[in-house]
């Protein structure tokens, strides 16, 4: 048996990790950013206004701790459940935060119809098994995805104020400079020391590629949202269940003709509410171009 010395550092060792592992994630994702500066000879660029500074500050400081805290909670439970959950909630905080910031937007009513479809079917595409929920679980994941959502807006703000490819650029400047300070963390600064030459080329490389794939999907998420009306904020934000359309679709496909790579066993239960699920996102997306 251990004894309670022992226990306390066992207990603070795993806490340590608890918090040291989502900083190291968060400061990486916040770091890439950086590479948006290479654009800034192609373009007209200038330095923002007061006002759009104060709200591309707001955006990554919000993107960063919703990082963080988003990272905390994959650490604690099931990935599937905390991003499901994160993503189900995104869309309605969106919506109540446009109210907040800009007030009643004109909608029309097929379009609204379109948001409930798409945020049903994304929420139910997503969902795997049971969940069960703890209070530290909502609480990380609701806290979170009202990050997320504030970032979502102020991005929007921050379109109101600059052209799209410089407000990218400052929001991204803005995002590796709060990441840089994570440094000021000695445990961080040890763990990132511990770390160094210890991964494999192939991590490198699939970690290149994630963050490549992961830059161009907010690069043109970042678009949709400068193009939209603030009224449609929470319809974009809603049509994250594409990716799940899509995850679905080709987990099904290898799992089929390339069963030794990747084998996903579904019940027939859950295949159909994952083809429910998307009849229902269809029918959202094409409410929303007719």
């Amino acid at each position: 048996m251990l004894s309670g010395s022992k226990r306390a550092k066992t207990a603070k060792k795993e806490t340590d990790i608890l918090h040291i592992k989502p900083k190291t994630y968060t400061f990486f994702v916040g770091l890439w950013g950086i590479v948006v500066v290479f654009v800034i000879p192609f373009i007209h660029f200038g330095f923002p206004g007061p006002v759009a500074l104060g709200w591309i500050l707001l955006e990554a400081i919000t993107y960063i701790l919703g990082l963080y805290f988003m990272f905390i909670a994959i650490e604690m439970f099931e990935v599937s459940r905390v991003m499901a959950t994160i993503g189900g909630l995104q869309p309605i905080f969106i919506l109540l935060l446009t109210l907040i910031f800009f007030g009643p937007q004109p909608i029309t009513p097929l379009s609204f119809l379109a948001f409930v479809l798409l945020l049903i079917g994304s929420v139910a595409i997503s969902l795997e098994k049971k969940i069960t929920m703890n209070r530290q679980y909502l609480l990380l994941s609701v806290f979170s995805a009202l990050l997320f959502s504030l970032s979502y807006v102020f991005s929007k703000l921050v379109f109101l104020h600059q052209p799209f490819l410089q407000g990218v650029i400052w929001i991204n400047i803005a995002t590796f400079l709060f990441a840089v300070l994570l440094l000021f963390d000695k445990g961080l600064r040890k763990h990132l020391r511990a770390q160094k030459g210890s991964a494999k080329k192939e991590m490198g490389i699939v970690f290149f590629l994630t963050q490549l794939t992961g830059g161009v999907a907010n690069l043109l998420q970042g678009f949709a949202i400068s193009l939209v009306p603030v009224g449609y904020l929470a319809i974009v934000s809603s049509l994250r269940g594409m990716q799940y359309v899509f995850l679905f679709l080709m987990t099904l496909f290898f799992s089929v003709l390339f069963p030794k790579i990747l084998k996903e066993e579904t019940s027939h239960k859950v295949i159909g509410q994952k083809i429910v699920s998307i009849v229902l996102i269809c029918i959202g997306l094409y409410l929303l171009v007719i």
